[in-house]
């Protein structure tokens, strides 16, 4: 059954897309805070397939939106050189739904926009890399999502020697993702789980035999 059902996938995503052509295959990757799926990015970059890192991109929808953005939250916000700071504005909207609300209604239509720019550049496989994958417009195009899993007392020391932050912080952090991987298992989009972690497979190798499965060579 699951080789039938892989056999149907891979068709569908040589199947010819309404005039243009060959479909375009679009990968979601994501994973968990400090789950390591920036390094899995830097490895599908270095096999010569584009990566969009759509946390980067919500930075400069942020500029762009930067005078809605403090009519709604005030110029606290910006930091000493005018800009706007987005730890500030996190500390902002951190566990307050209704100011995250606001914060995305502001910034996702450009960093939407943006996105889908950035695919119809593209010419061949493409891997759009973001924390809320689910939350992006091409959510629904995906074709297979690569999910970066890590057990959380490695992610933790990850976090602690990246970021510094105090052991509440970090606890709060992880709290606020605790039904993560449920947002993608209700989907029906294929899902290839890389766990990066030292007690397993070296992860490069799990992701030659993810992209071969999904049919990414390039």
């Amino acid at each position: 059954m699951n080789t039938l059902r892989n056999l149907i996938n891979l068709s569908k995503l040589f199947m010819e897309d309404k005039g243009h052509g060959e479909k375009k295959i679009i990968i979601g990757l994501t994973g968990m805070y400090c789950a390591g799926k920036n390094y899995i990015a830097a490895l599908l970059e270095a096999r010569g397939i584009p990566v969009l890192d759509v946390d980067k991109l919500g930075y400069r929808a942020i500029e762009e939106e930067r005078e809605a953005i403090l009519t709604r939250f005030g110029r606290e916000v910006l930091s000493a050189s005018g800009q706007v700071d987005r730890k500030k504005l996190g500390a902002l909207v951190f566990d307050n739904p209704g100011e995250l609300a606001a914060l995305e209604s502001i910034v996702h239509p450009g960093a939407n926009r943006l996105t889908g720019q950035w695919i119809g550049e593209q010419g061949g496989p493409c891997v759009i890399n973001a924390a809320l994958l689910h939350r992006s417009s091409a959510f629904e195009r995906l074709d297979a999502i690569i999910l970066v899993k890590a057990p959380a007392l490695v992610r933790f020391g990850r976090a602690r020697k990246r970021d510094g932050l105090p052991w509440g912080e970090l606890f709060r952090r992880f709290w606020s993702q605790r039904n993560f991987i449920s947002q993608y298992l209700r989907g029906k989009t294929d899902i290839y789980t890389i766990y990066n972690s030292p007690f397993r497979t070296d992860p490069r190798r799990q992701l030659e035999t993810i992209i071969l499965r999904i049919g990414m060579v390039t």
